[in-house]
């Protein structure tokens, strides 16, 4: 049982985004017993900060809180090891939260992942995708040429074969995309699972009273367009409002705990919560 249920869409915007055109900011959307309501950030240092405040307050007011987040908690099996000498995703939180530079959105992501695909000299690294116009030796723009069995990976999790509208976290450009989310989003991840009382699913139990979890708001996808289109909303903002609201009525109705199953490469790779259930999602949404 959660008492609030909160759902951030991240963004990898290099500048921090338009005060008027909202589409690429990070929105935060948050559902409990007294409704819900939704908040956009120029920057994710803003978007963090309020995440923090949220924290803050739900522990004192003695509130169980789940918070989603639409990008990759963890990557294929095995990068963890060859990345840090520990096959654990909170080790790569770790190691990305010291190699990132994030400041107004302004960030080193593109030369992260050079760095890290020069780990692999057996070939070109996993990630690719940049701008066009941009030149980044050692990161491919396109995914031809990299051959994932030779580098000891998969080009994708369990998860994106559950879900298999969802790209792999290796691409970190271009429509759809999640790699870059997933670069600036972790090192937050892991500062946030510093404070008491956080524990980050499904690398812990989602027991604690604050349980961080990776979600896909494109489950979805049909009432969101239907949302957006209908009211004039952005597809983030409409994203985060109805998938906070149709996990909160799970949790109140007592039917959240399947949505938490999770094979167990999950324990690695980490899982999307809910990846079979987009289903229950949309009926949730319908419940008077």
């Amino acid at each position: 049982m959660f008492d609030r249920v909160i759902v951030v869409d991240w963004s990898a915007a290099n500048l921090p985004t338009s005060p008027t055109n909202r589409a690429n900011a990070v929105w935060i959307g948050c559902h409990d017993a007294e409704g819900g309501a939704e908040w956009h950030h120029r920057t994710r240092a803003g978007a963090e900060a309020q995440l923090r405040t949220l924290i803050d307050t739900a522990r004192a007011e003695g509130l169980r809180v789940l918070i989603g987040f639409d990008f990759a908690m963890g990557y294929p099996a095995g990068f963890a090891a060859r990345l840090t000498g520990e096959g654990r995703a909170e080790a790569v939180w770790r190691w990305l939260d010291a190699a990132v530079t994030d400041i107004d959105n302004r960030n080193n992501r593109f030369e992260v992942a050079t760095r890290i695909n020069a780990l692999f000299p057996e070939g070109p690294g996993p990630f690719w995708s940049h701008p066009s116009g941009q030149s980044w030796p050692g990161l491919p723009f396109r995914r031809t040429g990299i051959d994932y069995a030779t580098l000891g990976l998969s080009e994708t999790r369990a998860a994106e074969a559950a879900v298999p509208r969802a790209k792999s976290p290796w691409m970190l450009f271009n429509p759809g995309s999640v790699g870059s989310q997933s670069l600036l989003g972790l090192p937050m991840i892991h500062r946030l699972s510093q404070l008491p009382g956080v524990a980050v699913w499904p690398f812990a139990a989602p027991d604690a009273p604050v349980v961080l979890a990776e979600v896909y708001p494109s489950l979805l996808a049909g009432p969101v367009a239907i949302l957006a289109n209908g009211e004039g909303l952005t597809a983030d903002q409409a994203q985060v409002r109805l998938l906070s609201r149709a996990l909160y009525r799970l949790a109140l109705a007592d039917r959240l705990a399947p949505l938490f199953d999770a094979p167990p490469e999950a324990a690695e790779e980490g899982w999307i919560l809910g990846a079979h259930h987009g289903v229950q999602l949309a009926e949730a949404l319908a419940w008077a």
